[in-house]
């Protein structure tokens, strides 16, 4: 079983950059609150670290 993390959007993609709003279309986020359960990967982990003031690791699984 492959590790997996659970990642939630806590910022708002208005008004931000686009390379910021296409990060969070990337790891499937859209919309405040909503939450995805990603594979746990070293480009994953580079997505979520370019926005942290965007997104929260809510859980590691694995």
């Amino acid at each position: 079983m492959a590790k997996t993390i659970v990642v939630k959007q806590i910022g708002s993609p208005i008004r931000r950059p686009a390379k910021q709003r296409a990060t969070l279309v990337g790891l499937g986020l859209n919309k405040m609150n909503r939450i995805r359960e990603l594979e746990d990967t070293p480009s994953v982990r580079g997505m979520v670290n370019s926005i942290p003031h965007l997104v929260e690791i809510v859980e590691e699984k694995g």
